[in-house]
Formats: C-alpha cells, sequence, structure tokens
C-alpha cells in the first residue's frame, strides 16, 4: 500500500490557489539581486533549497577529492596576457556546437531532476538558453518533457542519453527527441554504476523525499523551497513515461542502467539516431580515439561533475591530450570545475570547442528558477568577456587558436585559499 501524502491526497491542488510563493520567496529575490558571482549563487542557493536537495547538488563522490580537484586545477593554470592588442567591445563570443551558431561558447549541461531544485525545473535552464542564445542540454532523467521544452528554446538541443536495457524504450525516446527538434545526442558513459555519495545516505535523500521527522524539520526550516514543493503537481521522469512517478534514483539506476553495454552497443544507438553525437565522460585520450573511429562525432570531456568515481582526474587536466588524440577537426566539449568565465576561457584556450556548466546554473536555479539561471549564465558570459578582453583576444576562434600559448601551468600555492572563509564561501566543496 502506498504511503499517504500531501501529494496522495491533493493538497498541491489547494496550495496552487493560494499564492504565498511571492511571500516566502522575498527573502530569495532580495538575495539573488545582491549575488556577484558563482560563489554568491552557491550560498542563495544553500539558503532556500532543503539541506537533502541542495548537498545532492553541491556534493560529489566518497570523500569529495575530484570535486575539490576540478575546481583547484583552474588554479594552477596562469594566463598570460597580450598587451596592446586593438580590440575593443563589444567582443564576439559567437561559437558553434553540434555544427549549429551560438551566441556563447558555453551552456548549461543536461542534468537530472531539476525539479526538485526549483519548481519551474528544466524550464527555467530553457528559458536561459533562449534568453542568451545558446544550447541547451535535456537530460533523460529530466522532470520536464521534450515537448514542453521545444515550445520554450527555439536553438539548438542536445538531448542526453544513459544507457540503458530496454532497447525498445530507448528507441521510442529517440522519436521524441528527433520530434521534439533536438539536434544532437549525448551518451553518457561514465554512470555504469551508481557514485557512492555519502552526503545523500546521511541526509537519507530519496525523489521524492521521504515524510520522516529529519526531513520535516528541514522542510520547515526552507518554507519557500517547501511550499514550492508542496503547491505543485509531484515530479516523475518525463521523458521515460510520464505516468510513471519517480522513484529512488540509485533504485532507478540500479533497475534500468546497463552495465554491460559496450562499443557494439554504442554503434547500434548511433545507427538508430543517425546524427551529430557526443559520447559523455571521455577522459582518455585512447578512448577518444576510439570513440572517433565508432562514429561519434563529439568528444564530451566529462568526469560526472566528480559524482562518479572517486579521484578520476581533473577534465582541464585531461583536455589537452584528448585534443592532441583526435586532432583539430574533432569537436571537444569539456565540462567539470567550472565555477569562473576565466575558467570557460581556461578551458577554450586548451582544446574545447565549448564548455558545459552544471553547478554554477542550478546554484542559479535554486536560488531563484528562471531569473536565477539567467544571472547564472550571465555573470559567467561578463566574466568570459572581461577574461578575453584582458588575454587580448577579440573572439572565440581567436582565443581557441592561440590559446596553447597563452595558459601556462604553475605548481599549486598556498596563496590559492586566500584566507579561513574560502569553504565557506563554496570553494573546494564537500565540507560537511
Amino acid at each position: 500500500m502506498a504511503p499517504i501524502t500531501p501529494h496522495s491526497v491533493g493538497v498541491h491542488k489547494i496550495l496552487k490557489h493560494i499564492p504565498l510563493n511571492a511571500i516566502f520567496d522575498l527573502p530569495a529575490k532580495r538575495r539573488l539581486a545582491k549575488a556577484v558571482n558563482i560563489a554568491d549563487l552557491r550560498l542563495c542557493a544553500k539558503a532556500r533549497a532543503h539541506k537533502m536537495v541542495f548537498d545532492y547538488l553541491d556534493a560529489g563522490a566518497d570523500d569529495e577529492i575530484s570535486l575539490r580537484r576540478g575546481k583547484d586545477a583552474y588554479s594552477e593554470l596562469e594566463m598570460h596576457y597580450h598587451i596592446l592588442s586593438g580590440i575593443k567591445p563589444p567582443l564576439d563570443l559567437r561559437s558553434k556546437v553540434f555544427g549549429c551558431d551560438v551566441n556563447l561558447p558555453f551552456f548549461a549541461c543536461p542534468t537530472a531532476g531539476n525539479r526538485m531544485f526549483h519548481w519551474e525545473g528544466e524550464t527555467a535552464a530553457a528559458k536561459a538558453a533562449e534568453h542568451h542564445g545558446t544550447l541547451y542540454g535535456l537530460s533523460s532523467l529530466a522532470t520536464t518533457g521534450i515537448t514542453e521544452i521545444s515550445k520554450i528554446h527555439s536553438g539548438p538541443k542536445v538531448f542526453q542519453l544513459y544507457v540503458w536495457k530496454d532497447r525498445e524504450l530507448v528507441k521510442e525516446v529517440l522519436a521524441k527527441a528527433k520530434a521534439g527538434g533536438f539536434n544532437a545526442l549525448a551518451l553518457t558513459v561514465d554512470f555504469t554504476w551508481y557514485g557512492n555519495r555519502e552526503r545523500d545516505i546521511r541526509n537519507e535523500f530519496t525523489i521524492p523525499p521521504k515524510y520522516t521527522i529529519k526531513q520535516m524539520v528541514e522542510a520547515i526550516k526552507k518554507p519557500a523551497w517547501t511550499y514550492d514543493f508542496l503547491s505543485h503537481e509531484p515530479y516523475n521522469y518525463a521523458c521515460i513515461n510520464s505516468d510513471v512517478p519517480a522513484d529512488s534514483l540509485a533504485s532507478f539506476v540500479a533497475n534500468q542502467i546497463m552495465p554491460e553495454f559496450d562499443w557494439k552497443d554504442a554503434e547500434w544507438l548511433l545507427g538508430e539516431w543517425n546524427g551529430p553525437s557526443a559520447v559523455k565522460g571521455v577522459c582518455r585520450p585512447d578512448d577518444a580515439i576510439r570513440a572517433v573511429e565508432t562514429g561519434f562525432s563529439t568528444m564530451w570531456v566529462s568526469n560526472h561533475g566528480a559524482r562518479q568515481l572517486e579521484t578520476s582526474p581533473a577534465t582541464i587536466d585531461v583536455l589537452p591530450s584528448i585534443r592532441e588524440a583526435v586532432g583539430p577537426d574533432v569537436e571537444i566539449i569539456m565540462d567539470g570545475g567550472v565555477q569562473r568565465g576565466t575558467d570557460i576561457a581556461k578551458a577554450l584556450a586548451l582544446g574545447a570547442d565549448a564548455v558545459g556548466v552544471g553547478k554554477p546554473y542550478l546554484y542559479g536555479l535554486a536560488a531563484g528558477g528562471a531569473p536565477g539561471v539567467i544571472k547564472a549564465l550571465d555573470i559567467l558570459r561578463v566574466e568570459l568577456d572581461r577574461a578575453m578582453g584582458l588575454l587580448g583576444t577579440g573572439t572565440v576562434d581567436d582565443l581557441k587558436k592561440r590559446g596553447p600559448g597563452l595558459i601556462k601551468r604553475r605548481g599549486a600555492s598556498a596563496r590559492d585559499y586566500p584566507d579561513r572563509y574560502a569553504y565557506e564561501r563554496g570553494y573546494g566543496g564537500g565540507v560537511i
């Protein structure tokens, strides 16, 4: 027998007619307006979201070494700028990804279950991508359907797919993505086992949340998030089957993910899709070469936000070797550890054609829905523009061509951690 919950007895149908959201969200809106950078957005998200939801977003695997390393690695890359470059604003941040024109060389990565962070969910990120004229990525574990996203975002879109057991389900989802105007497919290959995320275990994290005393106490502390959750429809994995309610993410992975998925299965998938395709989760040059030989058009350098294999390398560290392995003509996307526009500039300089961001825009989403995501991308846009101007590169193409001579590695320094409050600002993450 299913447990009795506020949603099961229809509380949301009553609360949706009582517009208390605006009152509960006033403090969140004030905080969001004052946010200066992504670290500020992180604190805004922490202040508004339920503890288990924020920790799910903020955490990495095991001891969170890779999570911290993913951020620290950018600090070891110095930017050796040119002077008197003769450029002036506005700079040209336009680029291409999956063969499509975009206004920005970075985008919001496909991430699962966005409605757990804010009731707007994936629609907020789609609105932000439309606002900025950049790529939008939808996860196959999204809580918003393909059709709804297609009505919001008219630009290029990539659909992210996990390695599922049920091929008929895969065919069905791919057909929906094509019909919804998705230009490209990204196969996530680093999620064949579910990572050990100990913050989730400590918080008794589930989707949807269980109504334990612990969770209810935490919910009372975050009234804006809680009222959003209680006054809207329960979320589900909308890209799979909108009639099936969201279950425990770990349980879903155990039942549906196909650990034995191999290169032959990848060939079958590419044949079914027959369009631009990325293999997401590359961290080795030999795997990148094989992926190109298999038929993938794009290498997506990623370690799943440091949420899977602990002590996996920082993606910015392996990026140059991937570029060297596949040559100059194969498209490369990179995500992981990005917190600043300077991080994006470094990735573009070292071989990426486009950069995905995950936590930064999800902090914005958890902090304030669509306005928060728009602000997150705008912060990074302004920072990237400034970095390119100070480097002496007027276009993204110029940055990529001259990049290897602009970025030099040095050893880590204690000065990378300026004061004892750095952790509180989100630098390094993983502090419980």
